[in-house]
């Protein structure tokens, strides 16, 4: 299991900085156990860390209130959306104020014209597409979870829809964030594209909050297409899938979704949502565009995947089946507990080039069999991103030790592929061992940014990289 790391505390400077916010916020600061221990969650098998408080601001002014406060008395600062993050991200290792953003939840403005939106960091991807709806209007990226926009930019989220519109990295146009001296900064200006400057709005995305927190964000929107299809096709090995997907990204089919399920998933959707589909490798995919151009899509697809062993294909435009179809795949995490009732389930993602994805997928299969390991596999395949759910009995030492060895056998292995260890989960407390291995020198000037922005070291402390030396 990955250990958390523990840091030194600043205790008189804790005390110290709890006065003052008690001062300013009152009831808005909590410092009662269970509140504590919510915002420590984690749903890895990483310890959990509790901030020695939680405070709810409702304004970019009071964030930056809160880090000038913190700042003065050196108390690490941790920003919290809604706990859905994967790495330990949300651990306080050296304790300090859990800066929870969930009240700010405001879609700003929303300029239909030039297809894009301001939003505090608190408003959640559903409730930012429920508000759009009625304009003809949505944002693509869906990681699964109603995660918040703020932690959705902070850790450079992903999901089922990347493989046609890109990341949350693809999709913000410019940030304001306070800083850790608590000064309060705009990364850029709503034109699509500038040359001004550094580009301080991506150095921010995917910093898990380690530079600054994020108090407003300018993203990117889509127009809801005229037509949208749903399809599915069965194949016979993992293999035959992997070649499938290669094929039809090779092909330029601009496919909007296109999601891997091994055949240890496809019996828990059927278990878990009433489904009746063939218990072999599935692929299930979404085409956007119009009638025609979508009507292409689905049947070029079809004949790619006949060439390689698809059998079983199925499409539909109905709303209903789609969601239904949508619907059993984002479950998957709760229907794949079900194969092991009472087990944990430890998620953890890679991403490799495509042309090595069907090598990666049955390696991984493989490994797990030979460490006796339960690990249904899921990916959105389209860019070679895949995510293993180890279920493991954490009461037993030597299986969490395979698990263990798993986890960095599949890290290690994705970066020999030139991968990544990590696709969108981010790096976390969780996935540090990893980061030097598949970047090198290049974490030192990481390191040295974080230095100059950070120079306390207050900002989500012990998250990318190990503890400060000095």
């Amino acid at each position: 299991m990955v250990q958390a790391i523990d840091m030194p505390r600043n205790e008189e400077g804790i005390a110290t900085a709890l006065g003052v916010l008690k001062q300013q916020f009152g009831d808005r600061l909590q410092t009662g156990q269970a509140v504590r221990d919510q915002h420590a969650h984690t749903t890895t098998w990483i310890k959990a860390q509790a901030p020695d408080a939680v405070v709810f601001p409702t304004s970019t002014r009071e964030v930056s209130e809160i880090v000038k406060v913190c700042a003065t008395h050196r108390v690490p600062v941790i920003p919290f959306g809604t706990g859905t993050s994967l790495e330990g991200h949300v651990n306080a290792p050296a304790g300090g104020i859990s800066v929870d953003l969930s009240q700010m939840d405001q879609i700003l403005a929303v300029h239909s014209d030039d297809l894009d939106c301001v939003v505090q960091p608190g408003v959640t991807r559903e409730q930012l597409n429920t508000h759009l709806r009625d304009r003809g209007l949505f944002f693509p990226i869906d990681p699964g979870a109603n995660a918040s926009l703020g932690g959705m930019a902070s850790t450079r989220a992903s999901g089922t829809n990347a493989v046609r519109y890109g990341t949350m990295k693809d999709n913000v146009i410019a940030l304001e964030a306070v800083m850790a001296d608590g000064q309060i900064i705009c990364t850029a200006q709503r034109a699509k594209k500038t040359s001004a400057g550094y580009n301080m709005t991506q150095l921010l995305v995917g910093s898990e909050g380690t530079l600054g927190l994020i108090t407003e964000i300018t993203l990117k929107l889509q127009g809801i297409p005229e037509a949208i299809s749903a399809a599915r096709m069965s194949f016979p090995s993992i293999d035959a899938a992997c070649q499938a997907v290669m094929t039809t990204i090779q092909y330029g089919i601009p496919v909007a979704r296109i999601e891997l399920m091994d055949e240890l998933n496809v019996r828990a959707a059927n278990a878990y949502a009433g489904l009746d589909l063939p218990e072999v490798p599935l692929l299930l995919l979404e085409f956007h565009g119009s009638d025609m151009s979508v009507r292409e899509q689905t049947e070029m697809f079809a004949s790619i995947a006949e060439d390689v062993g698809g059998t079983d294909f199925a499409a539909t435009t109905s709303t209903e089946e789609r969601n239904k179809l949508w619907k059993a795949r984002h479950d998957l995490y709760w229907a794949t507990l079900q194969l092991r009732p009472g087990a944990q389930g430890i998620s953890t993602d890679v991403c490799v080039p495509i042309s090595r994805l069907a090598e990666a997928v049955t390696g991984a299969q493989a490994k797990a069999a030979e460490l006796d390991l339960l690990s249904p596999i899921v990916g959105h395949v389209g860019d070679g991103n895949f995510h293993c759910l180890v279920l493991i009995d954490m009461d037993d030492a030597d299986e969490v030790a395979r698990a263990e060895r798993f986890v960095a056998w599949l890290a290690d292995e994705a970066i020999a592929m030139e991968g990544t260890c990590t696709g969108e989960h981010g790096i976390g407390q969780g996935k540090m061992p990893y980061l030097v291995k598949e970047l090198g020198a290049t974490t030192e000037f990481m390191s040295a940014i974080k230095g100059a922005l950070d120079p306390l070291g207050i900002m989500n402390p012990g998250k990318i990289f190990g503890p400060r030396k000095d």
